[in-house]
């Protein structure tokens, strides 16, 4: 299983220069999950600076490509104890929580993951 961090839809929907390198995962419909908490960031960057309409049609891309994942109690416990041990952002550490659930790797441009198991990263 793979899951693009919201960092990754941004710059594979933007079209920006590390685009190809998260078009393979989200291409790849049958193996990918769409945190609910990367539908949060995504559309709240896209609404802030786009607009609803544009931030609603982004969420409808996101939840046809993969399955959607929501937070469930083992998410949020995992997500909890990442944070506090490894002092991970929130976001952060519901994204590799979901990630380590679901046995998914992890694709993402952002630094706090860099140099886990299980995650592809790039440079901004």
């Amino acid at each position: 299983m793979n899951l693009v961090d919201s960092c990754g839809w941004l710059e594979y929907l933007s079209d920006g220069k590390n685009s190809d390198f998260f078009a393979p995962a989200i291409q790849d419909k049958n193996n990918l999950i769409v945190p609910a908490i990367c539908i949060y960031e995504v559309f709240k960057k896209v609404f802030t600076e786009m607009g609803e309409d544009k931030a609603l049609q982004v969420v409808a891309l996101m939840q046809k490509s993969g399955k959607p994942v929501d937070m469930d109690t083992d998410t949020a416990i995992a997500a909890a104890s990442i944070s506090a041990t490894e002092k991970f952002p929130m976001a952060d550490s519901i994204i590799l929580a979901t990630a380590r659930l679901h046995e998914a790797v992890i694709w993402t441009e952002d630094e706090h993951f860099r140099g886990l198991r299980k995650v592809k990263y790039i440079e901004k």
